[in-house]
């Protein structure tokens, strides 16, 4: 279990961070990057979380854990010793996107299938579920860059993918089963 007993250490001062494994490194890296956009999305679900009703509150309330483990399977680079860890790394697993499908089907069972694309907005739990799914969508995009420079869990990525999808589906259920969308009319202001 993690204990902060000091939550300034100094040691970032220079602009480095330590990764889950000790490794020293810029704060502007990529894997950083990564997980602290995971974080940020995490803060975006609370305040969406003010919004929620109870059922749809318990649902972002896993899905905030899940961002932690999230993050930390994102700070561990040294995927291929993990098998060999004193402390097996924590590591996001098929199941977490499994739930995360299973749950986006019952919602979409409810909805009527979209003719156009909806704008972001509607009521202000859709309004913050859509900034929840653009936020994932960045953190999903730094994941796959980075994927391409390092070894990173599949199964991250694949979270990220099914968790941008969970909140748009969200938001449409959050505007009134759908009928509240703000649909988008091509060329309206032309």
């Amino acid at each position: 279990m993690v204990v902060l007993n000091k939550i300034y250490t100094k040691t970032g001062d220079a602009g480095e961070t330590a990764l889950g494994n000790g490794t020293r490194v810029a704060k502007h890296a990529l894997r950083v990057s990564a997980y602290g956009t995971s974080d940020e999305l995490n803060s975006f679900v609370g305040v969406a979380r003010l919004e929620a009703s109870d059922a749809t509150d318990e649902a972002l309330s896993r899905i905030q854990n899940d961002l932690f483990d999230l993050g930390a399977d994102l700070c561990r680079p040294d995927m291929e010793q993990d098998a060999n860890a004193e402390y097996p790394p924590l590591r996001m697993v098929k199941e977490q996107v499994a739930r995360l499908e299973a749950e986006i089907d019952v919602m979409n069972a409810e909805l009527d299938p979209l003719r156009s694309f909806i704008l972001p907005g509607g009521s202000a739990l859709a309004a913050h579920l859509h900034v929840c799914r653009t936020v994932s969508r960045r953190a999903e995009r730094l994941c796959v860059e980075l994927a391409t420079m390092e070894a990173i869990n599949p199964a991250a990525v694949k979270y990220l993918n099914r968790l941008s999808d969970w909140f748009f589906v969200a938001a449409r259920m959050a505007n009134n089963s759908g009928k509240d969308d703000v649909l988008w009319v091509p060329g309206a202001n032309r």
